[in-house]
């Protein structure tokens, strides 16, 4: 019994495991892949409210973190963070620069992000590496950082 409430206590506040669904993130991750949430990465999350108690760090550039959307857990790679500088290209196709990194976008994402010249605050943009297989922030737009539930630890 008291081993089953420890391992409880675990799972809620600190540490859970995912089996990665989709291919959004080969090239670091395959589909299919188990992947560790440190859910203490940024802060005590409340469970209940998918909402932080206590937050004591922000996503940095590289972290892969964990977010629910539309009734799932997301994982997407950090990118940007708020302030960051965001410059568009819509000649011989459709590209999102960041720092270095040149980003492909579709029409419909690049019309949809084209008026953001950079990270809004408290925001992050949050790309799958896999960019032709990924439905990510080039589609649904930056995520709050309020809504950042953890990070990848073995990744």
């Amino acid at each position: 019994m008291a081993l089953s409430a420890v391992l409880l206590i675990l799972k809620t506040f600190v540490v859970d495991i995912f089996v990665v669904e989709g291919k959004s993130m080969e090239g670091s991750i395959s589909e299919k892949s188990v992947v560790f949430e440190n859910k203490l990465a940024y802060g005590l999350v409340n469970p209940f409210k998918m909402c932080y108690i206590v937050k004591w760090a922000e996503p940095r550039v590289g972290d892969v973190v964990f977010f629910p959307l539309d009734g799932k857990m997301i994982l997407k790679r950090c990118v940007a963070t708020e302030g960051t500088p965001l410059f568009y290209q819509n000649s011989n196709g459709y590209f999102l620069y960041v720092n270095d990194d040149k980003i492909p976008l579709s029409e419909s994402q690049y019309q949809r992000i084209k008026s953001s010249p950079e990270v809004p605050k408290g925001m992050i943009l949050a790309i799958g590496d896999n960019y032709d297989e990924s439905i990510d922030s080039r589609n649904y737009g930056f995520v709050d950082t309020e809504y950042i539930l953890g990070k990848a630890f073995n990744e």
